[in-house]
């Protein structure tokens, strides 16, 4: 093509091919190099390799876990102070682990070793199954809120109820309490650009994009690493967090044809909610620069007395902390098994390790349970995720398709004695690219509450049958394969 484009001039074509080869094999050996999964490593080698230049531009976009210069050393600043903090939290709520059943204290065990964070006993927790009852509690929360309100969520959509939210912001900053709103700068564009936005910053609400993108930032940060989290904290004392946005279900993305958003969040009191405090400060922290770690009091940081039961671990992860933690926890808690496990996840694209840990599950007997949205919002997402779904069939897992909305709920039960609930999905971009909050509960009643609310959603679902599934159109089969090349990836 180059030796077309510029006729004649043979020396300088060939250089210019010369230069690209250059590029794309240097690329190529980082690739090897940074000993990723060989998934991963494939399909990068192939994006690289295989498209003229376009592949090199793509690779130095979306390739690597770039923060930013600015991001990264402010995270190692931050390492010292924020171990101090997480030996103190442990030390003033030990945990009795004579209690807990072996499964539980495996799992308990990976993610304090893998991201530091202890189990806090001591907390009640309010599982809210719709979208309006979350939004009408926390309403309820902000009007009544006396010190502080922060927010974090990935989108925020203004419309519906969410008009409710914005105008208690501002009647709670203007008596006195201080409110922060971190949203990220893709998913919160729609509140950005909005009249609401201008109406909360006129009022004195912080409102922070956070990960902003565009052309500059691209040079030395990659673009599509998202902040995917939803915590609120009010007066340091009520956390919520799950998997709903700032966005009412009943006019968000209405048009697309998918059906209501099925979401679930959790309201947590206890000596946990500092743990989301702080991990949503971080975040702020990061946006910032404001020195959260050095006045902690300022921001509503403060060790919150037992109001019940449940011992619970906040496991953040993301950019930042070291690579596949979640998906590591997650993983050891389908080995843990004995006897049932239940998965809830609009969006399921998973790699060797987690199809490994599902089938292992199903041959030891454990009646292992997938459930996902028949229509997702993302139709390669789609492919990509059934492309999985007869080899799972074969060993035993069961598959269901959620047929009333977009089920969003990210949920996982296991032995109904512990659940895992957040903002997680399982597939590689939660694993690997976004910042994601989760929710490791080791409470039998907590988990059965949570294993009642995947059954209501099995009621309104399709087991898939293997055989009539082995029998769809070869053309659909063809889509879903090729997407699956590029699960890695997505």
């Amino acid at each position: 093509m180059l030796l077309q484009i510029f006729g004649d001039n043979v020396t300088l074509a060939w250089t210019l091919i010369a230069i690209d080869w250059v590029i794309r094999l240097a690329l190529g050996g980082r690739i090897i190099m940074r000993r990723s999964s060989v998934g991963f490593t494939l399909a990068w080698l192939a994006v690289v390799l295989l498209v003229p230049v376009l592949g090199a531009i793509i690779y130095v976009l979306l390739g690597e876990r770039r923060l930013g210069t600015r991001r990264a050393r402010r995270i190692v600043e931050l390492r010292e102070p924020y171990r101090r903090w997480l030996e103190q939290l442990a030390a003033d709520y030990p945990v009795d682990v004579t209690e807990l059943t072996g499964p539980a204290n495996l799992i308990r065990r990976q993610a304090r070793g893998a991201v530091g964070m202890p189990a806090l006993p001591g907390n009640t927790l309010e599982l809210i199954a719709d979208a309006n009852d979350f939004l009408s509690r926390l309403l309820a929360d902000i009007e009544a809120a006396t010190s502080s309100v922060h927010l974090e969520f990935y989108i925020w959509m203004p419309g519906g109820r969410v008009d409710a939210i914005a105008t208690a912001l501002i009647s709670a900053q203007q008596r006195g309490v201080k409110c922060r709103v971190l949203v990220d700068d893709v998913g919160g564009s729609a509140l950005i650009g909005a009249a609401q936005h201008d109406q909360l910053v006129q009022a004195g609400v912080q409102v922070v994009p956070m990960l902003e993108v565009g052309v500059l930032r691209s040079m030395f940060a990659r673009i599509d690493l998202r902040n995917h989290r939803k915590i609120a904290v009010i007066d340091g004392a009520i956390g919520y967090t799950g998997s709903q946005n700032m966005a009412d279900p009943e006019v968000f993305k209405q048009s697309e044809g998918i059906g209501e958003w099925i979401d679930a969040m959790v309201r947590v009191t206890g000596p946990v909610v500092e743990a989301l405090q702080v991990t949503l400060l971080a975040d702020w922290e990061f946006e910032t620069h404001e020195g959260v770690e050095k006045k902690p009091a300022e921001y509503d940081v403060r060790r919150v007395s037992p109001t019940g039961q449940s011992l619970v671990q906040v496991v953040p992860s993301g950019p930042g902390l070291s690579m596949l933690d979640i998906q590591e926890i997650i993983l050891a808690g389908m080995y843990a098994a004995q006897s049932q496990l239940v998965l809830t996840s609009p969006y399921f694209i998973p790699d060797e390790a987690l199809m490994k840990a599902l089938l292992s599950a199903a041959a030891r007997g454990v009646e292992v349970t997938l459930m996902v949205p028949r229509h997702p919002d993302s139709r390669i997402v789609k492919w990509a995720g059934e492309s999985y779904f007869e080899e799972l069939m074969e060993g035993g897992v069961k598959v269901h398709r959620y047929e009333g909305g977009m089920l969003h709920t990210k949920a996982i039960v296991i032995d109904r004695q512990i659940a895992m609930f957040g903002s997680v999905n399982l597939d590689m971009r939660s694993f690997y690219l976004n910042y994601e909050i989760s929710l490791v509960v080791y409470d039998a009643g907590f988990a059965c509450r949570l294993h009642e609310l995947q059954s209501s959603y099995l009621r309104s679902s399709q087991q898939l049958e293997l055989q009539r599934w082995r029998a769809r159109p070869v053309a659909l089969r063809f889509m879903q394969q090729t997407a699956q090349l590029l699960s890695p990836l997505l």
